[in-house]
């Protein structure tokens, strides 16, 4: 009797804000202390146009210095998860990656530069609170913050990526990340390097063409095509059929390659030349 190879392990990471959740955590704390979103976002943009923290950790930042966000404590935080809408069927895609498919079984981690508590109460019951990294707090007695901990946005990802991929022992082509914005370059650069596997789930242009696969779906369970493709090795008629046997239906998949242009007039950039030489003259 043969005996039956053991699964091959992989390490599944997946941002939040805008990748498991159609909201910005910010924009939902920022309505709950009654601030508009064109403040939240003035205020952000400020803090990145200073490149003062790294790329997705605005929010933090504004946390401990910003006198209309200090009031926050950690009730407030889960309370800013709770309000959160997520994806449809992320438990579904939870159970399916864990679970394992034909021979490749994946240990599903959330790696977010949001504060940790709004994430572990949004994903509550769908995701081990252990699964789940973002940024960590210190807090003093009265529930106030007090400093940051752990920051885990641009390079704090990679880190974090880095001290799982260790933990779990397994090797960097066996990496899938899943991403939607200009916080997770740097992750999505690092596991490219090492010929891991990126999925992004939005155009964002400073994203789009650095993952290797891109995926648009109001459903968690679109990134399971492209790991089903490259991955597993299934083709569309045996991914139908896995979708079909967990009772859903693939009713529309559009393969589209999109190419993004500037155009501008080869006369006009050749009479700017003519001008510049005449002025040197």
């Amino acid at each position: 009797m043969a005996q039956q190879q053991a699964p091959k392990q992989y390490l599944f990471a997946s941002d939040f804000d805008q990748t498991l959740s159609f909201n910005d955590s910010g924009y939902v704390l920022a309505e709950l202390l009654g601030i508009s979103s064109e403040e939240f976002e003035r205020k952000a943009a400020g803090m990145a146009k200073l490149n003062l923290v790294q790329q997705g950790g605005e929010l933090s930042y504004l946390l401990l210095h910003d006198p209309e966000f200090q009031q926050v404590n950690k009730e407030q935080l889960y309370e800013v998860g709770k309000r959160i809408r997520l994806k449809e069927n992320i438990n579904l895609l939870y159970r399916i990656l864990t679970t394992g498919i034909a021979g490749h079984q994946f240990e599903f981690y959330v790696v977010s530069a949001a504060p940790v508590e709004i994430v572990q109460s949004a994903l509550e019951g769908i995701v081990p609170a252990d699964h789940i990294f973002g940024t960590r707090f210190r807090y003093l007695p009265s529930g106030k913050m007090d400093t940051i901990e752990q920051v885990t946005a641009g390079y704090g990802k990679v880190a974090a990526i880095d001290r799982l991929q260790h933990a779990l022992k397994v090797g960097p082509e066996r990496i899938v990340y899943v991403g939607d914005g200009s916080s997770d370059i740097h992750v999505m650069l690092h596991i490219n390097r090492r010929d891991g596997f990126t999925i992004a789930v939005s155009e964002n242009k400073h994203i789009a063409p650095i993952a290797k696969r891109t995926v648009l779906s109001d459903d968690a369970l679109g990134v399971l095509i492209p790991i089903l493709e490259e991955i597993v090795g299934l083709d569309r008629t045996g991914i139908r059929a896995l979708f079909e046997k967990q009772g859903f239906l693939i009713q529309e998949w559009d393969k589209v390659s999109t190419d993004s242009l500037t155009i501008r007039s080869a006369t006009t950039a050749g009479l700017k030349l003519v001008d510049k030489e005449a002025a040197r003259a």
